[in-house]
């Protein structure tokens, strides 16, 4: 989504700009003409870089879809044809980008972003701030995690950014790690292989728009005709259908209030 709206606007002077909330109204003036410097995710907002003026460092406009919201990206003159509401927009040249249906939008001095508690809360974005990958080992031994099941940890933002309902059963499946292993109680070798997982999947997901399941049996699923949605994954919403390492039914639960997916027997019980 990011890259879209970079390819969009990024780099381009904002011949306008414009806001549906009457409070953010006042920076239609003040963003017109400026350059777009860059468009950023950090965990699952989307950060919208404004360059610098006489009189101050730069703006930034903050946003996060949350359930509803939606980025579109197309030619400046022509309005998608939708039913939602519009709530940003970027008009550069003969391209726009535009905000559709999101709630929480700010816009504030570049240098106030810490400012904004959903950014100061969020662990290592080891996806959109590659400089964080160094800071995962030490989340695993942070007390406010340590002692917690990994099920509903890994939608924790604040243990590692960026992890969805999808990721977390992917990554504990490919780690061989049942949804109950705590932190605390990983062996050095565990600790290493779920980095090494968490930092392949979060590349994967990005490289493939969204899969996990490995790109080479997914490659011949694809070629034995099986549509993306029955391909895209290695447990997630494969309940009851066989494991592809070990062939044991996928099991089905609930963590955290939401569907985890998991294989009894390449992910055990802890026994301790």
């Amino acid at each position: 989504m990011v890259d879209r709206i970079n390819a969009s606007v990024g780099r381009r002077r904002a011949d306008r700009v414009a806001f549906a909330f009457e409070r953010h109204k006042p920076f239609e003036s003040i963003l017109a003409g400026r350059q777009v410097v860059s468009v950023d995710a950090r965990g699952k907002a989307v950060l919208v870089f404004f360059d610098a003026a006489e009189d101050d460092a730069g703006w930034c406009v903050y946003s996060h879809n949350q359930l509803y919201g939606q980025w579109r990206t197309g030619q400046a003159h022509t309005e998608p044809k939708t039913n939602r509401q519009l709530r940003f927009a970027i008009y550069a040249g003969a391209k726009a980008a535009r905000l559709y249906s999101a709630s929480d939008i700010r816009v504030l001095p570049t240098d106030s972003l810490g400012e904004v508690d959903y950014l100061a809360r969020l662990g290592p974005d080891p996806l959109n701030r590659p400089s964080d990958r160094k800071r995962l080992a030490p989340q695993l031994d942070d007390p406010r995690f340590a002692g917690r099941n990994l099920g509903g940890l890994l939608l924790d933002q604040g243990f590692i950014a960026g992890i969805g309902n999808y990721l977390r059963s992917e990554i504990l499946h490919a780690a061989r790690l049942h949804p109950t292993r705590k932190p605390r109680a990983l062996a050095i070798s565990e600790r290493s292989v779920f980095i090494d997982v968490v930092l392949r999947l979060l590349d994967r997901a990005y490289k493939y728009r969204g899969m996990t399941n490995d790109p080479l049996r997914a490659e011949r699923l694809k070629q034995d005709g099986v549509r993306f949605g029955a391909r895209r994954y290695a447990v997630f919403a494969r309940a009851g259908l066989p494991c592809y390492a070990c062939h044991t039914p996928v099991v089905k639960t609930t963590v955290a209030s939401r569907r985890l997916y998991y294989c009894p027997t390449c992910q055990p019980v802890p026994t301790r």
